[in-house]
């Protein structure tokens, strides 16, 4: 532990099978303030990105909300659909009452997606971020459970319940597998945020 908190360690993010048995690749359910999460097209199996719900606060019911997408699957809408997707997750299964997004200021695809979630602008963090030499704003975007209006599309079908053993991944689908789009999947061994 370093001034009270606990030393992560950073190992290559590696995408998760659901059910797989390799130890290395098992999601570790102790690290209850972190979850990561694979994207995963469900046409052809390939990985788009990752997301993470991280800095989940059981006693204020809080947490954050991160994505990043392959440079080459943005703008297709995968971003709205991974953030409701965490929405779900963060507000149904885990039952917290608020979500956040801090994202760069000119990343227009980020706050967007939030927004089609109905995430709330709530303020400007004045140079926060240091990027590639510089101190860039960021945009705090909010969202209450209350607020809150589940994806109605018929394709946005509920979180996938962890499996009955306790070493296997949990898996969140977004899509019925008959429907193109991703999936998101929890994964081990997943970036440090």
């Amino acid at each position: 532990m370093v001034c009270g908190r606990p030393v992560r360690t950073h190992r290559p993010w590696r995408p998760v099978t659901p059910g797989t048995e390799d130890s290395r690749l098992v999601v570790d359910d102790t690290v209850e303030a972190v979850v990561p999460f694979s994207v995963v097209d469900l046409d052809g199996g390939a990985l788009v990105g990752a997301a993470t719900l991280w800095g989940i606060d059981t006693h204020h019911r809080s947490a954050h909300l991160g994505l990043g997408l392959l440079p080459s699957c943005r703008g297709r809408g995968y971003g709205t659909d991974v953030v409701a997707v965490l929405c779900h997750y963060g507000f149904v299964l885990r039952g917290l009452q608020r979500l956040q997004i801090e994202t760069l200021a000119d990343n227009v695809a980020m706050s967007r997606a939030a927004e089609r979630n109905g995430f709330v602008r709530e303020g400007v963090l004045r140079s926060s971020a240091w990027v590639m030499g510089e101190f860039l704003d960021q945009v705090l975007l909010g969202l209450l459970v209350q607020e809150w209006k589940p994806a109605s599309r018929s394709w946005a079908g509920p979180l996938m319940p962890p499996p009955t053993r306790p070493a296997a991944p949990v898996a969140a689908r977004a899509w019925p597998p008959s429907r193109p789009g991703p999936q998101v999947t929890a994964s081990a061994g997943s970036q440090s945020r």
